[in-house]
């Protein structure tokens, strides 16, 4: 019969002996997709669907001819191979499933405003969209009853990745509570005097970002106010006494402004909003020719009442930064809050990448702005020079 012929036997045998190799090839195969599968952290699912398909491949002892048994190894391979396949997809399955967890930031700010945008704005160029990728938590000091402290630790407590806070107060609340989480500066005074950091160039601890330090802008200032009234001998400067990280270092750099320019710098310290009628009548009893409003939080808050009173007072007004042009004040020159915030972005990114923030220096203010409000100098009867109009960023007509 065919069956006992010689070259039907060979066929037999070749037929088995292509069968084991397959069953070799896919066993080595499965040896690379164990690797595949311990590196994704995922041995025990693998390993018992390695022991079935295995088990699998084990010839039944009561099988009827050896092309038989060829035919049900090959098609127990199969099944093996598709086990693999299956198993390997389910692992990477997981691993992006976990890749996939958005980080959120804790956003510590006295207000919504326009800055913060500017933040979103940064990390949309680099990458990340609020409610896609990235997740914030929002806490605004100027509208919570709480303090900053405990607005930060609820932050904390939320298992933020990063703690985004802006000025000083701020800056130091978050820091009282974590010493761990990261946390980026938007914008704040002296970080070192702070004690945020150990320095610019190397912060050591939790703390990084932005500082609005910048020791020739109080003298450019002054030199702009000069440059509205040339005549002006005396201006005076507002200061927060509250304010002893800030406003020392700016006293203390616009003195030296002012006796480069021949000009007697009167300080007026306050401490509450309702010193400020008495501060600015008191300017006009002195016979100051302008005043100097530095940044600060609280001059902020009240920025409407502050331009209302030198407007009042015919005093011309130096401001901090814009917002004060806008309200009606009549000149401010500062850092970019909006460019500063942008910044802040990539500060997140990197420590979002890795990063330690001890180990990102704070950077310094590098774009300024210069606006001016041409109603408000008509009023007061000032003309604006040509050289100081070409300079401006910002025009209200």
């Amino acid at each position: 019969m065919l069956s006992n012929s010689p070259v039907n036997m060979d066929g037999r045998e070749r037929t088995e002996s292509k069968g084991r190799a397959f069953a070799a090839d896919l066993e080595q195969g499965s040896a690379r997709t164990w690797h595949i599968a311990c590196t994704a952290r995922q041995t025990s699912t693998f390993a018992a669907v390695s022991r079935s398909a295995n088990e699998a491949l084990i010839p039944s002892p009561d099988a009827g001819t050896s092309k038989r048994r060829a035919g049900v190894a090959a098609t127990r391979v199969v099944a093996f191979g598709f086990l693999m396949v299956l198993t390997v997809g389910l692992v990477l399955v997981a691993e992006a499933q976990q890749q996939l967890r958005h980080p959120r930031l804790g956003v510590l700010v006295n207000a919504d405003s326009p800055r913060l945008e500017a933040f979103r704005q940064g990390l949309r160029e680099q990458g990340y969209i609020e409610g896609r990728n990235v997740l914030f938590e929002y806490r605004y000091a100027s509208t919570r009853s709480e303090s900053p402290d405990v607005l930060a630790r609820e932050l904390v407590q939320l298992k933020v990745d990063v703690i985004v806070a802006e000025g000083t107060p701020l800056s130091l609340a978050a820091r009282r509570a974590t010493d761990s989480t990261p946390i980026v500066v938007t914008s704040a005074g002296d970080l070192v005097g702070a004690n945020l950091v150990a320095s610019l160039a190397r912060p050591g601890g939790n703390v990084t970002g932005l500082t609005l330090q910048s020791p020739e802008v109080s003298g450019k200032r002054l030199a702009l106010l000069r440059d509205l009234v040339p005549a002006a001998d005396s201006v005076a400067i507002l200061l927060n006494r509250g304010n002893r990280l800030l406003h020392p270092l700016v006293l203390k750099e616009t003195e030296a402004a002012a006796m480069a320019l021949n000009i007697t710098l009167q300080p007026f310290e306050i401490e509450s909003p309702d010193d400020f009628e008495a501060a600015f009548s008191a300017m006009v009893t002195r016979k100051t020719d302008g005043v100097l409003v530095p940044l600060d939080p609280m001059f902020n808050d009240q920025r409407g009442r502050l331009v209302t009173l030198a407007a009042q007072h015919r005093l011309p007004a130096m401001f901090g930064e814009r917002l004060y042009v806008d309200a009606g004040g009549l000149i401010s020159y500062g850092p970019s809050y909006e460019a500063l915030y942008r910044r802040a972005a990539v500060f997140v990114d990197r420590i979002l990448r890795g990063a330690k923030p001890g180990e990102l220096p704070v950077e310094q203010p590098t774009k300024f702005e210069l606006a001016i409000n041409l109603k408000t100098a008509g009023i007061l009867r000032l003309t604006i020079p040509q050289s100081v109009l070409l300079q401006a960023d910002h025009v209200v007509e």
